[in-house]
């Protein structure tokens, strides 16, 4: 099944080579979380601060939830500023 990783500021980094624009479209197996997919292409854990799946937060229980034909998976690091 295909889904979108978006990943920003600092952790496009850990996008694959042919991303385009802070995003990735990824054929994963059924079954795959949101933590196995960002663990499969070495994003910190620590580094995940705000995760969206569809435009929707998922806290750190629902990180754990498998993923959907066509979703899209969107995360940000921690940000300071002022």
């Amino acid at each position: 099944m295909q889904v979108k990783l978006k990943l920003f500021a600092s952790l496009a980094r850990y996008l694959p080579d042919g991303s385009e624009r802070n995003v990735a479209r990824l054929d994963i197996a059924e079954g795959t979380t949101i933590w196995s997919l960002l663990d499969a292409h070495n994003v910190p854990r620590g580094s995940c601060h705000l995760v969206l799946v569809n435009g929707i937060y998922q806290g750190p229980e629902a990180r754990y939830n498998a993923l959907k034909e066509g979703d899209e998976l969107a995360v940000w690091p921690p940000v300071a500023g002022g």
